[in-house]
């Protein structure tokens, strides 16, 4: 039984390609239980501390989503989906911006000196 935040089999078949390959070197967490806690922490708004130890180490995994962000490889994920989702016209690109603007008054701005325009 596959729990509500990890990636179900056809989901990581879809991504492990592109994900970067790991260099030779000493044993590390497996990439899929990484992204899995990964996606765990951004669902759930944890803390990185408070990640689960079941996901591997919250360092490891801040780490390791640190250096997927700054080489691209969640980008990578974002571009393959999208063009998925338009091989199959199963997605709808139309978006729509808010551009309500709100004005805030500072508390005490009146004593500071500043004044409504």
């Amino acid at each position: 039984m596959i729990r509500r935040h990890e990636l179900s089999d056809a989901e990581w078949e879809f991504v492990r390609p592109l994900l970067p390959h790991a260099a030779s070197g000493r044993k590390r967490l497996d990439d899929r239980m990484a992204l899995i806690g990964i996606v765990w922490k951004f669902r759930t708004g944890s803390a990185w501390r408070d990640v689960r130890d079941r996901y591997g180490s919250w360092a490891t995994l801040h780490t390791r989503y640190r250096r997927w962000a700054a080489d691209g490889t969640f980008e990578r994920m974002l571009r393959a989906a999208q063009a998925k989702a338009d091989a199959a016209r199963a997605a709808d690109w139309m978006v729509s911006v808010d551009s309500t603007i709100v004005r805030a008054q500072l508390p005490g701005a009146q004593k500071s000196g500043l004044r409504k325009p």
